[in-house]
């Protein structure tokens, strides 16, 4: 985990790969629950039976699934410290490029693309790069932006 102890320290990270979290599994179980959790409960997330004649084999997490990810792993990428308490804001860009299937790996891999001052603290525009086990394709790619209440 990268540790900022001050805002200088993460004004000089711009530009910066910060780092790449641990890979995290997606069982079925987790999928299902997504399922549940979000109401989209189609065949190709929960039939497994279905799925294995569908075009990937198996059941596939669902995309928004692998993007919710971005906030537990990128956690554990990086820590601002002094900063009271860091704020999902949105996201500038999404892009799924390639299906998870059950039981895959996934990490992010984080560069700090920009970091501007707001009311209260500091806005900070991220590259998350969701990557796949075995996979030249990334799984998502995104930009999500953070706001920092110091």
């Amino acid at each position: 985990m990268r540790t900022f102890s001050t805002v200088e320290e993460l004004k000089a990270a711009v530009g910066e790969e910060i780092g790449v979290s641990e890979w995290h599994a997606i069982p079925q179980a987790q999928i299902d629950l997504f399922a549940e959790a979000t109401g989209d409960d189609q065949w190709i997330h929960v039939d497994a039976k279905r799925a294995r004649s569908g075009p990937y084999g198996t059941t596939i997490a669902h995309g928004y699934l692998t993007l919710s990810l971005l906030a537990p792993l990128m956690k554990t990428v990086y820590e601002i410290v002094g900063a009271r308490i860091g704020l999902n804001y949105g996201l500038n860009k999404v892009r799924f490029a390639a299906p998870v299937p059950v039981d895959s790996r996934v990490r992010v891999r984080v560069r700090l693309v920009s970091l501007d001052d707001v009311a209260g603290g500091l806005q900070a525009v991220w590259s998350a790069v969701v990557e796949l086990e075995g996979s030249d394709k990334p799984a998502c790619i995104a930009e999500p932006v953070t706001r920092h209440v110091f």
